[in-house]
């Protein structure tokens, strides 16, 4: 009797242990991030998030909206032949200029890994300098802000109000094709800065896959 309520011990001791074992094992999420485990939909909040830029500046979130700022986020990746385009045919720069004055913040965000293309701080700043980059680049090399949004490609992007909730995700135009000069990004600030409904608030991002670590 003795002897099998020992066993009995012994196992529920063992199988304990694994659970917890597991448990230790498993990442930690904190609320906001459970909230996020799915990345946002139009009309859903976005997920805050706190970055630093190539001059070791922080850039959080969730105090640009406080601000009363929309934001506005672009996937970045400077080795991305799509995201040369954008930048050489001055697409991004001229979406970027027509609404500098406004209470519009941009930023750039890379979330390749260390070893993946358009990493580091060297290239990121090159590309910078010789696109003639106003706004931050910050980077994001666990992909961590890159996964909560669901980026998939560079560049895809993303408009979020001053109430932090996601207007707009998609391609930047319509030009993957050199057929057409729609640009969607540009679309969607006029229309909610103008407090009107965007009319498309998503579309399909196209370029090159984001250089996630894993």
């Amino acid at each position: 009797m003795t002897r099998s309520l020992n066993r009995r011990l012994a196992g529920t001791i063992l199988a304990t242990a694994a659970v917890c074992a597991l448990a230790a094992s498993a990442p930690m999420l904190g609320p906001e991030h459970a909230e996020h485990a799915d990345p946002p939909k139009i009309g859903e909040k976005a997920p805050n998030f706190t970055l630093t830029d190539l001059d070791g500046k922080k850039h959080d979130l969730k105090a640009y909206l406080e601000d009363g700022k929309t934001v506005v986020l672009e996937w970045f990746n400077p080795g991305c032949p799509w995201v040369v385009r954008a930048h050489e045919n001055d697409t991004m720069k001229e979406t970027f200029d027509r609404f500098k004055k406004e209470d519009v913040v941009w930023l750039a965000i890379n979330s390749g890994a260390p070893g993946k293309q358009g990493h580091g701080e060297k290239v990121n700043t090159d590309a910078k300098e010789k696109w003639d980059i106003e706004y931050p680049i910050l980077l994001d090399e666990d992909g961590k802000v890159g996964k909560a949004y669901g980026a998939k490609t560079t560049p895809h992007m993303y408009v979020i109000s001053s109430e932090g909730v996601l207007v707009y995700k998609g391609a930047i135009d319509n030009r993957k094709k050199d057929s057409g000069e729609e640009n969607y990004v540009k679309q969607a600030l006029e229309h909610h800065l103008a407090g009107e409904t965007i009319e498309t608030p998503k579309t399909k991002a196209y370029g090159c896959a984001v250089k996630y670590g894993t």
